[in-house]
């Protein structure tokens, strides 16, 4: 992976920065995008920054403050009052409070917003507090999915990155992540960034550049890694042209849909195929692998637990009992897990997002044209790291109860009402 760092753009964005804290804002808008704009790195509202600097807080003076990214905003196409401010110093107090549930943590950090019409912080917003460094990175980046979804990620970890990555295990994002994550760090004040395990990457730097380079450098490494190992990631999606048998089983799958879940109002669907999607969906174990879990955590709000799959000349009643299989999966899924929740649960529709045609393609599947592309998208990307991963060694996603508390984790279904 290349940096995208230019020097005349970077000017660019701080020329006329009437302060310190604009320009490094303004900075951080400049690697956000940057990261925003990469597939390789984040897709569709994943991934997030910060920085920390210093403001004047009105009639308080000057204080401390952490710009994240804020609830609704893509890296991609993020502007400032996408990184809302917090006060810094009560932040970092946090540590040494007593611990905070969902709701608590999220009063917490609207209690101490700058403005208080600002979105609501990152669910991770206490971590990136907690980090050093001026600025905080984090990403899903596609290479290093492979090797975090590893069952000995740990070992795969210290072997690629040595120690100037520190490897966190899985702990659910939220309060309970940044808590870990920062006495991890506290054990090892000289890395770099830190692994999260089945999750991402994270990294930090005193400039914009050091960190937004460091996230490079790490990827380039995972992406080495892959490639001297057998198990480089496939390229991404190449288009083709129109196919009259994907139009076909498209007709009939919407036709079944509609039919079995009225629920969503209707169905729209996205058709992605290339010769490498067609060999990954000839992997022979492709039904039980695909099914084991998303490739991060936050993606099962997309995505669901798991697609159906299909074989290409299956008529109507067969992709109806195949749907059918598939909700009554998900039913008993969620039956198996809402019980040992904390609060009352209730179900969203059992209708699949993806769905798997062997020796065609694959489709997302959405209420509304962005969400069938949203999910193809992150369909596609789960193709590459899964076949990559299996290459290398074992996909090993996070096991279903933990995929079932973040899909019905209130702070990620609040992103889906922000579309």
């Amino acid at each position: 992976m290349k940096s995208r760092w230019n020097d005349g753009d970077a000017e660019a964005w701080i020329n006329g920065a009437s302060s310190e804290a604009d320009r490094d804002l303004r900075l951080r808008v400049y690697t956000s995008r940057l990261i925003g704009q990469d597939p390789e790195l984040v897709l569709h509202g994943g991934g997030n920054t910060s920085v920390k600097t210093v403001r004047d807080w009105g009639g308080a003076g000057s204080r401390p403050v952490l710009h994240v990214k804020g609830s609704g905003w893509d890296l991609d196409s993020i502007e400032e009052p996408g990184l809302p401010a917090l006060d810094l110093e009560a932040l970092v107090g946090a540590r040494q409070k007593p611990p905070m549930d969902d709701p608590e943590m999220v009063s917490f950090l609207r209690e101490n917003l700058m403005d208080p019409s600002s979105p609501n912080p990152s669910v991770e917003t206490l971590l990136h507090a907690f980090l050093p460094g001026k600025f905080v990175d984090h990403s899903h980046a596609t290479s290093i999915l492979v090797l975090a979804n590893q069952p000995n990620a740990s070992a795969i970890g210290a072997e690629v990155f040595g120690d100037r990555l520190a490897l966190v295990p899985y702990v659910m994002p939220g309060y309970d992540l940044s808590i870990e994550a920062a006495k991890i760090y506290h054990d090892n004040p000289d890395c770099e960034g830190l692994w999260l395990d089945n999750h991402g990457l994270f990294t930090f730097g005193e400039t914009a550049r050091e960190s937004y380079e460091r996230m490079i450098t790490f990827v380039t490494m995972a992406e080495d890694y892959l490639a001297t190992h057998g198990a480089s990631l496939a390229p991404a999606l190449t288009s083709e042209g129109s196919d009259p048998a994907a139009d076909a089983f498209a007709s009939v799958l919407t036709s079944a849909v509609s039919e079995l879940f009225p629920e969503m109002g209707g169905v729209c669907l996205d058709f992605r195929t290339d010769a490498n999607i067609r060999r990954y969906l000839e992997l022979r174990d492709l039904e039980e692998v695909s099914a084991r879990g998303t490739i991060t955590p936050d993606h099962v709000i997309r995505v669901k637990p798991r697609p159906v799959v299909f074989e290409k000349d299956q008529g109507q009643s067969a992709v109806v009992n195949a749907l059918t299989a598939s909700a009554s999966w998900y039913r008993d899924y969620f039956t198996r897990n809402a019980g040992r929740a904390s609060e009352p649960k209730t179900m969203l529709d059992p209708a699949p997002r993806v769905a798997l045609v062997r020796g065609l393609g694959l489709f997302g599947l959405g209420k509304t044209a962005k969400e069938a592309s949203i999910a193809a998208d992150l369909a596609v990307q789960g193709a590459r790291v899964i076949e990559a991963a299996e290459a290398y060694g074992t996909y090993r996603p996070i096991a279903e109860p933990d995929l079932f508390d973040m899909e019905y984790w209130s702070l990620e279904q609040a992103k889906l009402k922000n579309g």
